[in-house]
């Protein structure tokens, strides 16, 4: 079984990437978080999910091995395929599908295209549990250890407004104030869009 590949980028596009080693070329499809570490590398070493089906023999390649074990969660999911787990990895970072499975949040989940109402809830309940257990658990717990925060956030994606916008607004205002409560954080945070 192929776990790693170290080598050079012989071609990259946005969906997969082919990686010389020792004048073998293997073919892997990856995420764009994974396409956007690669750029402007000549030398790479991925982590490597190989699947084997009847009709193809697979490789998917990410920059992070948490990647890769999130993959791998997703694609243990009943109904949820490699192609879509690809996908929501390339709609949202890591720690944001981290996110929103812990929080509950079917709604961002929903948001990734071939994700409808069904197939968000059975991700969350099958993987909630299991989500705590990553690599990128830090930031994770940055993100889910404030309720105020993560309620602020949701009442904003609500309302429409970026989430990204919203968290780097309400990083600073939560620096100054710590122990703000949720209508004023969601008032300041409004005041400074």
């Amino acid at each position: 079984m192929i776990t790693h590949l170290s080598g050079n980028v012989y071609e990259l596009s946005p969906s997969s990437v082919v990686i010389d080693c020792n004048g073998v070329g293997y073919f892997a499809t990856i995420s764009l978080q994974t396409y956007t570490a690669l750029q402007n590398q000549s030398k790479v070493h991925l982590y490597i999910q190989e699947i084997v089906r009847e009709d193809a023999y697979l490789l998917y390649g990410f920059s992070t091995k948490a990647e890769r074990e999130l993959f791998n969660l997703l694609i243990s999911v009943n109904g949820l395929g490699p192609a879509s787990a690809i996908m929501m990895l390339s709609s949202m970072s890591s720690s944001e599908i981290a996110s929103a499975i812990s929080n509950g949040n079917n709604l961002a989940l929903q948001k990734i295209k071939g994700i409808g109402a069904k197939t968000a809830q059975r991700i969350i309940l099958d993987l909630r549990d299991k989500i705590i257990h990553l690599d990128y658990s830090d930031s994770l717990e940055k993100v889910s250890g404030n309720k105020t925060k993560i309620e602020a956030l949701n009442a904003l994606e609500v309302l429409g407004i970026s989430k990204k916008i919203s968290e780097k607004l309400m990083d600073k205002i939560l620096d100054s104030n710590p122990d703000i409560d949720l209508e004023d954080l969601i008032k300041q945070t409004l005041k400074n869009l």
